[in-house]
Parts: C-alpha cells; sequence; structure tokens
C-alpha cells in the first residue's frame, strides 16, 4: 500500500489532501494491525470521492494495486451502476431531494452523521462481480468538517472472513469505535480487555466499565468451545495450549492470520454465534504488545441458512413424494419433449416396454408401438389439441409381445407458461378387450354387458383422473374403483377366468392400500397445519387410553406391559395422542413374532427442561445404519409382506414432537427389539404440589 513518505518522494509539492492522507496512517502498532489485514477492504476518500488510501485488503479483494486507483478514480467506478441508480432512487424519496447516482449515492447518509452498512456489487479488475458489505463513515477534521469518506467492506461471499479489523487514532479510530456494527476488543499481551467499543457493548449487554482491565477476551467466551479449541490447537502444532485466552490468539501470536467460528457469552447469559477476526499488535520492535479481536453476530445468518436447510429438505420430500405417485400408478406413465422424444418413465412404463429407464429416455415415444405413425399422431393432436383421451396404440416390447393401450394424454408447461412437452398414461387394455369380445359372441346377454362396457367406461376415466391428480380428492375415485370392481365380480360370478378374478381382487387389494395412503398422507399433511392447543396432559391417562382402543386387536396376543409412573406435560392431547398410538401401535406390531412380547413404557429423564418418554419393546429391532431413515415418509425398514403399513406412523410421529418443540430418535438392534424416544414440554407444578 503506498504511504505518505512515498507519496513526498514523489511529489515535492504535498497536496492538503496527501497531508491528510499521511494524517490517517500514523497509528503505530494498532495502524499495521488493521492496514496489513488482507482481509477487509479499506478505501479512503477524499472530500470528492477520489480514493486516496486502498490498502492490501481493497487490493487482494478487487485485484487492482493501490497505484491503479489512488488519485484517479472513485469507488463509485467499482460498484455496480445499476445499483448506484436503484440506490440515488430509493435515497431521493426517502429524504425527498434529488441525489446523483454516483458517489453521492454511496455517501449521502454517512455526509450527514447517519450511519450507514449496506450490501453492493463489486467489479474486481477482471470484470468479475462480487457482493459485498460495505461501511461507510465521514472522516472529520478537529472542527468536524468532512476531509474524505472511510469505505470498510468484506467480501460476503466468503461468509467466515472476520469483519474489519480496523482501530485508527484521531478520525478514523473515531469512526470505526463508533460503530455500534462491529465488536472491536483490545487487549494488552497476557489478555485483558484494554478496549471494549460500543459495537462490543451492544452486542455483549457489558459496559466498557465492567470489563476493562477486569476480565479476558476468554471470559466472554462459550467454556466447552475454548476447551475444545485448545485440544485441537494441541494436536495441530504438538504443544500443549492451555484452554483460555491462549487458545483464542494461538495462531495470531504466531503470525497466522485466524478467522473462526465461535459462541459468546452475553452478561445475561444468553449465547449467540459470532465470527471473530484475531490480530496481534506489534510495537516497533515486533513485539507483541496485545491482541485486536473484532467480532460480528453470526446469529442472523446462521438463521438463514438453517431455513435454507429445511427449504432444501422439504424440496427433497416433495420430489421423492411426487416421484412415489408416479411409481405407485398403476398405468405406464411418461413424458415427451415436444419432438416426442421419451424424457421420463415410471416403472409401469418399464414392464410395458420390456425396456430400462436409461434405454427408454432420449428415444422417440413412436418406436415402441405397432403403428409408429399413429403414434406420433397421437402425439401432433396433443400438441394441437392440449389433451388427448381413450387413444387406442398397441405397444410392442422388446421381446415382441404385444399389450393393447389406452393412451390418455395433456401437454404441460413451465411456470412461464412455456410449453414444455407432453405428459401421456397408458392403460392396459387387455381384459377389456378380453371382455367386450365375450359381449360381442353372447347376443343375449348384449344389454346387460353393454351397460357394464359403460360401467368400465366411468370407471376409466374415473381411474384416468389419478393421472392427474395430487391431492385429497383421489380419494373419491378410489371409492369409485373400488365400488364398481365389486359390481363387475357379482356381474360376471362364474364367467370370469381365475386368472382375471385375480387381477380384479388385486385391483380392489391395490385401492384399499392406495386410499389407506392417502388418508395417512392427508393425516400427515393436516398435522402440519393444525393449530396446537397446549393443556396440561396426564400422559399416564393418555397411554392406558392408547392400550384400551387395542383391546380388540391383541386380545389373543400374550403381551407384559411395563408402565412406569409418568409425568403430566403440555401439548395438543388429540395430536400426543396420535403420538403414543403410533409408537404403542409400532411395538405391538414389530413384536408379533415374540412369544411373550414385552412393551415398556417410561421416562429416561430430562433433556433440556423435558421429559424424555419412551416405548420399548423386544421385538424385530433394525440395523442401526438404517436409523435415519425411520422418521422419513414412505421410508420402511421392513418390507410390507412381513410387516403391513404405509411408511407413514413414524414421520407423523416427528412432525408432531417437532410441532411441540422436541424431537425424536431411536436406538434398536437387529431382532434385539426397538426403543422409541421423544421430548415433551413439562407441564409446570400445580399449586397444590408446591405448597
Amino acid at each position: 500500500m503506498p504511504t505518505a513518505q512515498d507519496s513526498k518522494a514523489e511529489a515535492p509539492d504535498v497536496s492538503p489532501d496527501v497531508r491528510r492522507a499521511e494524517a490517517l496512517l500514523r497509528t503505530g502498532a494498532l495502524q499495521s494491525a488493521i492496514f496489513n489485514s488482507a482481509n477487509f477492504s479499506s478505501i479512503a476518500t477524499d472530500a470528492k470521492g477520489v480514493i486516496q488510501i486502498f490498502n492490501v485488503g481493497a487490493e487482494r479483494m478487487l485485484g487492482y494495486s493501490a497505484a491503479d486507483v489512488v488519485n484517479k478514480i472513485t469507488p463509485a467506478d467499482i460498484s455496480d451502476p445499476q445499483e448506484l441508480v436503484a440506490r440515488a432512487t430509493a435515497l431521493s424519496v426517502e429524504f425527498d431531494t434529488p441525489i446523483t447516482p454516483g458517489f453521492e449515492a454511496l455517501v449521502f447518509k454517512a455526509s450527514r452523521g447517519i450511519e450507514d452498512i449496506y450490501e453492493l456489487t463489486y467489479f474486481r479488475k477482471d470484470g468479475s462481480r462480487f457482493p459485498a458489505v460495505v461501511s461507510i463513515t465521514a472522516l472529520r477534521d478537529a472542527q468536524d468538517a468532512i476531509i474524505g469518506y472511510l469505505l470498510i467492506g468484506t467480501d460476503n461471499t466468503a461468509r467466515k472472513r472476520a469483519e474489519e479489523a480496523l482501530l485508527q487514532a484521531g478520525a478514523l479510530q473515531r469512526a470505526i469505535f463508533n460503530s455500534a456494527n462491529f465488536s472491536s476488543i483490545a487487549t494488552d499481551a497476557q489478555g485483558t480487555i484494554q478496549i471494549f467499543n460500543v459495537g462490543a457493548e451492544r452486542m455483549f449487554g457489558y459496559t466498557a466499565a465492567e470489563v476493562v482491565n477486569r476480565i479476558t477476551a476468554a471470559d466472554l467466551h462459550d467454556r466447552q468451545e475454548v476447551i475444545t479449541r485448545a485440544a485441537a490447537l494441541s494436536l495441530e502444532f504438538g504443544v500443549p495450549i492451555a484452554p483460555g485466552f491462549d487458545a483464542l490468539v494461538f495462531k495470531a501470536a504466531r503470525g497466522i492470520e485466524d478467522i473462526y467460528e465461535v459462541t459468546k457469552v452475553r452478561k445475561n447469559g444468553s449465547r449467540f454465534p459470532a465470527v471473530v477476526s484475531v490480530t496481534a499488535l506489534r510495537d516497533a520492535q515486533n513485539v507483541i504488545i496485545g491482541y485486536l479481536l473484532i467480532g460480528t453476530d453470526n446469529t442472523a445468518r446462521q438463521e438463514v441458512e438453517e431455513e435454507r436447510k429445511k427449504l432444501d429438505q422439504g424440496l427433497r420430500d416433495q420430489q421423492f413424494y411426487t416421484r412415489s405417485l408416479i411409481e405407485s400408478n398403476i398405468d405406464a406413465l411418461m413424458t415427451t419433449d415436444p419432438r416426442g422424444i421419451i424424457t421420463d418413465v415410471n416403472k409401469q412404463t418399464e414392464a410395458l416396454t420390456g425396456c430400462t429407464r436409461d434405454e427408454l429416455i432420449g428415444a422417440p415415444f413412436k418406436d415402441y408401438f405397432t403403428d409408429p405413425a399413429r403414434a406420433e399422431a397421437g402425439i401432433r393432436r396433443v400438441l394441437t389439441e392440449g389433451k388427448v383421451t381413450n387413444y387406442e396404440l398397441t405397444a410392442r416390447a422388446i421381446d415382441g409381445r404385444e399389450t393393447v393401450v389406452s393412451y390418455n394424454a395433456t401437454t404441460f408447461h413451465d411456470r412461464g407458461r412455456r410449453l414444455q412437452g407432453v405428459f401421456a398414461a397408458a392403460r392396459d387394455m387387455t381384459e377389456l378387450k378380453r371382455f367386450e369380445h365375450t359381449v360381442r359372441q353372447n347376443e343375449i346377454q348384449r344389454e346387460r354387458d353393454a351397460a357394464h362396457a359403460a360401467e368400465l367406461a366411468v370407471v376409466n376415466q374415473e381411474l384416468e383422473a389419478f393421472s392427474y391428480s395430487v391431492s385429497h380428492d383421489l380419494r373419491a375415485p378410489l371409492r369409485h374403483i373400488h365400488g364398481y370392481v365389486e359390481m363387475l365380480q357379482r356381474a360376471t360370478d362364474g364367467q370370469l377366468s381365475d386368472k382375471a378374478m385375480h387381477y380384479l381382487k388385486t385391483i380392489t387389494d391395490a385401492t384399499e392400500e392406495m386410499g389407506q395412503l392417502i388418508d395417512d398422507l392427508l393425516a400427515f399433511s393436516r398435522v402440519g397445519r393444525a393449530e396446537i392447543r397446549g393443556t396440561s396432559i396426564q400422559l399416564g391417562e393418555l397411554v392406558h387410553d392408547v392400550i384400551r382402543s387395542l383391546e380388540m386387536a391383541i386380545k389373543d396376543r400374550p403381551i407384559v406391559w411395563q408402565i412406569a409412573p409418568l409425568p403430566t406435560v403440555v401439548g395438543d392431547a388429540p395430536l400426543l395422542k396420535q403420538v403414543l398410538a403410533n409408537l404403542i401401535d409400532n411395538a405391538v406390531k414389530y413384536t408379533r413374532t415374540r412369544e411373550p412380547a414385552a412393551i415398556e413404557i417410561g421416562c429416561a429423564g430430562e433433556e433440556a427442561g423435558r421429559v424424555v418418554l419412551f416405548v420399548r419393546d423386544n421385538g424385530v429391532g433394525f440395523d442401526m445404519q438404517y436409523a435415519h431413515k425411520l422418521f422419513g415418509v414412505f421410508q420402511r425398514l421392513h418390507r410390507p409382506e412381513e410387516f403391513e403399513g404405509t411408511g407413514i406412523g413414524l414421520a407423523t410421529v416427528r412432525r408432531i414432537v417437532g410441532r411441540h418443540g422436541g424431537r425424536v430418535w431411536a436406538q434398536g438392534a437387529l431382532n434385539m427389539g426397538a426403543t422409541f424416544y421423544v421430548t415433551l414440554e413439562l407441564a409446570p407444578p400445580s399449586k397444590e404440589a408446591a405448597a
């Protein structure tokens, strides 16, 4: 970075601007710590905005050398011009005065004594862009006249960069230490706090008088984290490091740039995450005289990150749910682009064609039918009319097997209503064709058979709607399917082959299973929206209610119940009863092979002020390597033919407990039983109990 001495050597006629720049750089060890840091850009300008100081951090961040910019350009020249226009417009409205979109827009608030920190986009020398957080402060002389501006910035794409490590004498020092947005703590060589700025006071709740010359910076940190850091550094450097202030400044003391995340402790005992940059302060002989710790509260950023993770998980869950609906469909489903090239298929399509998903994707739709021209015409018709129903084609599998199918298709679009392709569902019409042939051969039963054919058409229309349904309305067509199959079985009693009857039974079983799945999914969805009505609940009574509701189902089962005294908790009684019902029902189900079954319900202490309730059984258990799947939607660790279920019960448990502020987890081993844990809020002691 150019120095005042360099400027004098180059230009004997020293201007007032140069003298101001020299005044900003006379700060000893503190100046060296700040301006030699490459973690923050420090740009000082004159009153007109022309850059006078461009530190090593600015050089590294923006790609310019100080010589490229000093006395040549303003910070507005390296800022996004559209953002400057937008900022100037917003400030013009806010302050009811016209503001030029340039350097004036950057420093307008600061020039009026308003502390200003905001996000903008910087341009590097190579033309690349990056987001930055910039703090702007007006620099004033002894007469309070503005002599320039200080712009301190950090690259916002690197979250783990510390905030500005600046402590300047004179105007620069006042600008930094009057900022309430960053905590600036300076210590002596032993770690005792010597400077505690307004930002630190606001962040920690202490006044400077309460900490200066009284405590070390380590006293403001989480004790366990300090111990952990000391152990890690001892291992890394092969020397013993005491878990205290030494652990915080060990790297900085050895000239190693150090920025890390820690948990800080406020005066009131509350805790918050922070990012801290530590720099050693040295005298002219390069002897350490203290340390500078600059920190920023990382709470908001962590909350945003956690919310993003939740949204990502929600998206993955939604994608899994959608894919499951597609794969569970009894029809062969596929999508094509507008040219008729296959872009996706389900398992039923693989079975229909005898080809794998990878083989099908990218192939022409028409290639898998006996009449390619008719298949291609069907795609064109959908693109023209928007949909097609009951379009008959004969599919030909790779082994030559042919299947008559009825195609129903529609176009689909993106959010901008731009055409993306065609969604098609193929229903195997083999049995229907066989039935129609029987009707034609039996003239005596023509009228009745015709009626049945009409009924089957209605059934087909009802089933077709399933391909497009992703809501609770799916239950209605399922009931129609179930009812019409029963009518068909009664109407054709003794007329259909065993294979046909098997098909009908399969349809019945599938609709019942799908109906149960939909009911469970809708219940799962309602749990997420239901209002929590918190009341005091006797867990013991709730457990016994659940067990009584199972009496008919377990009356012939030898079950040994062990129920410990249970506390009173706070929660929504119907929802917590559903939690207990799901857990106890699981214990009953998975101990079916045990003689006798043993089920224990009790408490395992407390966690964060919440009671830990457990339900333990001696059933078939599970492999702990799959424990993370237990509470996911559709996640089952046992085959359906072994144990019935939809894979939603434990997901419902997690959602209900989560909405009550608790958590769930499980432990188990194959053939050695399982234990499920939930944490619930304890009810406050009653007045009688307190007395």
